[in-house]
């Protein structure tokens, strides 16, 4: 079969790689896009941040994204052993113009910025699953295989992975590295008559911790609540009876959570259960491929960063990939300056999530003070607003120094949890494989 030319050729069509393809497509660039699924597809990951409104501004997609929509002001703490709670507004960060996201259905977000890439100029398109890359001195041959058997063979100047935790290239170079520091999963389902918070705090994400892990709580406007909780490993390996009770024996968990649910009924008596093992990439860019995207790295999902990411590392990736084609002189340092950038979001988020069971940090959330700015800074991260130079940087410094000292003082406690996360983080075996796919079963 003679090979179909492109300049690019994108591996995904979630939000990295449409996002991606739209902004090459809108370049003038000869773009495929391949998705293996078919859109609408179920995705996990709602909420969305105010750093993704000026991508979405950018991208010329704003107002459809309004549409389907639930706005979102802020998040709500709520802690495992006492009823207190903790209301922190994005508008509180060092800019208080990104004050709001929304809570969006990610079929419905993902189907939306799929068909914007194809109205950009892209080629777009669904039931194509990649089988093989090879590189080569010029470029890259893809070959793809389609729902009915026939394979599909490209030649591109470059490639684009946004294939998500499929992660096609890394697995290829063998560059992708699990993140020992955390193991976790999930499980989730979407309610109908779940009790929100009142007023502008009603599509608030909440945040409720528990013994073993933490859940959240997020509004969406078609009336239906996403509720999941990401647990420890040894958790899910625990369990002893279907799915869909030991859900209902994990909310029974966390009272506050309980209450809102108790007159909620299961949309499709459906739960779902998936692994969350974080891991990274060796690195993200070669002289003929950009990984964006879960593609290259996944975090713990806590403060919903995963979407801005993505689209971030996409528009970052753009002008990689433009001086990949243009300009190959200037393709070093701009490889060197993509990759810094892939890496610097991720690290600050991780930093946070990797602690926050530890009992300093969860005070430190529920008492948030403004010393030293850390409030601001702190605020400007769970807002995806993350570019505002030293004084963002010497805000977030400020907040390790803060809890690094309260630390010490509480040192027993420290140590203490700091041996819970050690015991927490037990390799379970069966479970990286075996297990989760069981759960999965058992749902469909």
């Amino acid at each position: 079969m003679q090979k179909q030319e492109c300049d690019v050729l994108v591996i995904g069509g979630g939000p990295a790689g449409s996002t991606i393809a739209a902004l090459l497509a809108r370049q003038g660039r000869r773009v495929v896009l391949l998705e293996k699924d078919h859109h609408p597809r179920f995705h996990i990951g709602e909420s969305l941040l105010p750093g993704n409104v000026e991508l979405f501004e950018r991208l010329g997609v704003r107002e459809q994204v309004e549409k389907i929509g639930m706005p979102k002001f802020g998040i709500e703490f709520v802690p495992p052993d006492h009823d207190e709670r903790s209301y922190v507004d994005f508008s509180e960060g060092w800019d208080p113009s990104k004050d709001s996201a929304w809570q969006v259905r990610r079929s419905e977000l993902d189907e939306l910025l799929f068909r914007n890439a194809a109205k950009t100029g892209a080629l777009a398109i669904e039931g194509a699953k990649v089988r093989q890359v090879s590189f080569d001195d010029t470029g890259a041959s893809v070959q793809a295989t389609l729902e009915d058997g026939t394979k599909s063979d490209w030649r591109a100047r470059f490639v684009v992975d946004a294939s998500g935790r499929d992660t096609v290239l890394a697995t290829k170079f063998k560059a992708k590295k699990k993140n020992p520091d955390h193991n976790s999963t999930a499980l989730f389902g979407h309610f109908r008559n779940a009790r929100r918070l009142p007023g502008k705090r009603e599509g608030n994400i909440s945040i409720c911790w528990f013994e073993h892990g933490w859940f959240w709580f997020i509004p969406l406007a078609d009336g239906t609540t996403s509720v999941g909780a990401v647990c420890w490993a040894y958790y899910l390996k625990a369990r002893d009876k279907p799915l869909k009770d030991y859900f209902f024996d994990t909310i029974a968990l966390c009272p506050e959570l309980h209450d809102r649910l108790k007159e909620a009924t299961l949309v499709d008596d459906a739960v779902h259960a998936t692994g969350n093992f974080s891991y990274a990439s060796t690195h993200a860019t070669g002289d003929r491929y950009l990984l964006v995207g879960d593609a290259f790295t996944f975090i713990d999902p806590m403060f919903s960063s995963g979407v801005f990411l993505a689209m971030q590392s996409a528009f970052d990736g753009a002008e990689l990939v433009a001086t990949a084609l243009d300009r190959p002189e200037q393709l070093p340092a701009a490889r060197r300056a993509v990759e810094k950038r892939m890496r610097a979001g991720p690290r600050d988020y991780s930093w946070f999530i990797y602690r926050v069971t530890n009992p300093t940090i969860r005070d430190m959330f529920m008492h948030p003070k403004n010393t030293f700015k850390v409030k601001q800074g702190l605020m400007s991260l769970l807002a995806a607003d993350l570019r505002h130079g030293l004084p963002y940087r010497l805000s977030l410094l400020m907040f390790k120094v803060v809890y690094y000292v309260v630390s010490l003082k509480n040192w027993r406690r420290t140590y203490e949890g700091w041996k819970r996360h050690r015991f927490n983080l037990r390799d379970m075996g069966l479970l990286k494989g075996e297990t989760i796919i069981r759960a999965d079963a058992e749902t469909n």
